[in-house]
């Protein structure tokens, strides 16, 4: 396994393996554990259109065994060392990880590779999971932000497969056979589109040997139908829906921005910053315009989430049925106000202020800065994880102009507005 060169403040090392399998190492002396995180490229942007859903079920039949590992197994495994595991699938990866003491590590990684490679995917224990899987689909109707998110997401990307929810829909679960998710596993999970990052108290070497050893035997790839992902064009109107939701205490408005790929990640950066001022915190812009002053919204927030082939920005609100068109309007009015005249430096030091301090917050453990390294290398590169801070620091005013008129457009976005089934006002 090669060694790959990395710059200077990367304080992880990387290797990777003829076949492309990727090992992201860090040694951190000053704590008692190791985390190794898997990271695979076989999200829902993966799934053949005719298979929504296959993702997200393949990581719950993932945890039922191999051929040598029977139900229970893995779990048993590392929870006697008093380790713990997880997962978690979202539009461009899935990922699974487990953390144990540093003496345990050896012990129990090929537990994890043995899974991931090499899961049973049952006819019994297939059908039993999809009635777990179909029921979370059931909890997630009930839980109202999440249906009109997915639906924002559906109006915002007309082509793209982020337009699919992770869990998928109870139709496509109900097609869905072993042998299409044996499928999409021996497809997806092969080492071209692996990385490991493994960080603790463990030396680099050590931890990619180990991994080496036990990442070594994978499927043979089965033939899959194709994945579909055709560039969205360039929007030039209005996305709108409504929708109509039980026990919805408060009227929802949702927009989203279509932004930049991580092939923009500079842009990204700007746009990060963007959705600070427009509405997190007390001081940012909506917040004050319309919760303090006008007293037109519950609550409003904002988020820029980064993806690969593209990000969105979103602004949500929670207010009478009655505002939604006027706060949908005054929100257009501030971008607008953002095309024409620069942030004031006072803004720009606060949304960096945060924005880094939230990065100080999020990379305090083990399993969080291996998560950044296994999501930054997939997607882009290592170094980028530890970029963050710096890349924010160096961003202007100007620079954040810049993005606000190139990305967030007053006459093309997607907006989501939700009324409860009892109000009439806004049907």
């Amino acid at each position: 396994m090669q060694e790959l060169p990395t710059p200077d403040r990367l304080p992880a090392r990387l290797f990777r393996r003829e076949d492309g399998l990727t090992v992201v190492c860090q040694q951190v002396k000053a704590t008692p554990v190791v985390v190794a995180d898997v990271w695979a490229r076989a999200g829902t942007a993966s799934e053949p259109d005719t298979w929504p859903g296959v993702a997200h079920f393949l990581e719950h039949a993932i945890f039922k065994g191999s051929d040598r590992l029977g139900p229970g197994a893995f779990d048993r495994a590392v929870e006697r060392r008093g380790g713990s595991s997880n997962a978690a699938t979202s539009h461009d990866y899935a990922h699974f990880f487990i953390a144990t003491a540093a003496a345990d590590f050896a012990d129990t990684l090929p537990y994890l590779s043995e899974l991931l490679l090499r899961p049973a995917i049952d006819d019994r224990e297939f059908d039993r999971e999809r009635l777990v899987v179909l029921e979370e689909l059931r909890q997630a109707r009930d839980f109202p932000d999440g249906v009109a998110f997915d639906v924002l997401m559906e109006t915002a990307y007309s082509k793209h497969p982020y337009r699919r929810p992770v869990l998928g829909n109870e139709t496509s679960l109900l097609r869905l056979s072993p042998e299409n998710m044996r499928c999409f596993h021996s497809d997806r999970y092969q080492p071209q589109n692996l990385v490991v990052a493994v960080v603790g108290n463990i030396d680099p070497e050590r931890a990619r040997d180990r991994v080496d050893e036990c990442f070594r035997h994978f499927r043979d790839p089965q033939p899959c139908p194709a994945v579909a992902i055709e560039p969205e064009a360039v929007p030039t109107q209005i996305r709108r829906r409504g929708l109509s939701l039980p026990r919805l205490e408060g009227a929802r408005l949702n927009l989203a921005w279509v932004g930049p790929g991580i092939d923009r990640i500079g842009d990204a950066y700007a746009l990060d910053v963007l959705a600070v001022v427009l509405a997190e915190g007390r001081s940012s812009q909506l917040v004050r315009d319309l919760r303090e002053a006008r007293q037109w919204v519950h609550d409003i927030g904002s988020g820029f989430s980064l993806q690969k082939d593209s990000s969105l920005l979103t602004v949500s609100a929670i207010l009478e049925a009655d505002f939604i068109d006027a706060v949908e309007q005054q929100i257009c009015d501030r971008i607008a106000q953002l095309h024409a005249k620069p942030i004031s430096a006072t803004e720009l030091d606060r949304a960096k202020r945060l924005l880094c301090n939230d990065y100080a917050f999020s990379t305090e453990t083990p399993s969080q800065i291996a998560g950044l390294y296994g999501y930054y290398q997939m997607l882009h590169r290592a170094e980028t994880a530890v970029a963050y801070p710096d890349r924010i620091a160096a961003l202007t005013p100007e620079d954040i102009q810049k993005a606000a008129r190139q990305y967030l457009s007053v006459d093309s976005y997607a907006v989501v507005a939700a009324v409860s089934d009892g109000d009439r006002s806004f049907q």
